[in-house]
């Protein structure tokens, strides 16, 4: 379970503990919002857009899935969602989201959602719902022992951190000012951050608390997920490139997505993000996730699988 100093505990500075103190997170009131044009038919658009200028994954999937649960009863909740990525997304267009009510069964439903942008598909999905079941059948993994969110600091506080250290290669200065310009909604503590000054090989392992910025609160768990399948492609795929530091990314992007959910949760709360890669290849590279709740409670899982180009290394000169 997680660690003795009391990873089970809710530290009552948790975000969404006290609703007056706190704004409403902004992947509630923008992000996740979807403007309805006709039956089973929706429009997105962007708040924020990464350094490569293409439309971040993880928006489009929470998008999908919004229009995915509106199109299922109140009594169902998301358990599973699959997804693929066809085309790069446009920064510079709304995404079009259409849902297909593939099968509506008694404790099973699915739909699918086909993102849409220039008349083509960039994104296919499918979001499998259930009915809440009992069941005697149950266990999980042991939550790893790490700090608590409390005792790290954040993401922007290690880069403001790195950037004050003389040893810091330039390309890598480069990357975490670009880092630092923007404006993600999504907070993050790292536990084992990477070793930015030395390009040395890692395991291909890292561990952080991550929550959405701003208040969510008490609503429809369906939410909930939403917001979590943005959170779980931040950073995801990076873990696939930590024993590859020596290798300047030439090219990286999702190929698909896969989440399951396990339990209830709230997503403005701390979420351990345990994500690891078994294996990669091929231009490509797996990479595998758990997201738990501070109290030792899996939430959820997580698999991707994304194209990764490298430059080929150069070479020694020639002695002769």
């Amino acid at each position: 379970m997680a660690s003795s100093s009391g990873a089970g505990k809710v530290a009552e500075s948790e975000q969404g503990a006290d609703p007056t103190g706190d704004l409403r997170s902004v992947l509630l009131t923008s992000v996740l919002q979807l403007e309805p044009l006709d039956v089973d038919l929706f429009r997105g658009r962007h708040y924020w857009v990464p350094v490569t200028k293409r439309l971040f994954g993880g928006q489009i999937v929470g998008q999908a899935l919004v229009a995915a649960a509106k199109a299922v009863t109140d009594d169902l909740e998301v358990h599973s969602l699959h997804c693929y990525f066809v085309r790069a997304g446009d920064p510079t267009v709304p995404v079009l989201y259409q849902v297909e009510r593939t099968r509506t069964g008694r404790s099973f439903s699915v739909r699918s959602v086909k993102a849409v942008q220039h008349g083509m598909p960039i994104f296919i999905c499918q979001a499998s719902f259930q009915r809440g079941q009992p069941s005697p059948v149950q266990h999980q993994f042991q939550m790893p022992a790490v700090p608590l969110p409390e005792e790290l600091l954040t993401q922007e506080q290690l880069i403001q951190k790195y950037l004050r250290d003389p040893n810091l290669l330039e390309r890598n200065r480069q990357g975490l000012q670009r880092m630092l310009a923007q404006e993600v909604p999504i907070e993050m503590k790292p536990v084992n951050p990477p070793d930015f000054f030395h390009q040395s090989s890692q395991e291909p392992k890292q561990l952080f608390w991550v929550r959405a910025k701003g208040y969510i609160g008490e609503c429809d768990m369906k939410l909930h997920c939403c917001v979590a399948a943005y959170i779980s492609d931040y950073a995801f795929l990076w873990t696939a490139l930590l024993p590859h530091q020596h290798h300047r990314v030439k090219f990286l992007a999702s190929l698909d997505h896969t989440m399951w959910f396990h339990a209830p949760f709230r997503a403005d709360q701390w979420m351990l993000y345990e994500c690891e890669s078994p294996w990669a290849g091929g231009s490509r590279g797996l990479v595998q996730g758990r997201l738990w709740r501070r109290d030792g409670v899996l939430a959820a899982s997580c698999a991707q699988e994304g194209v990764i180009r490298v430059e080929e290394e150069q070479p020694p000169p020639s002695k002769l």
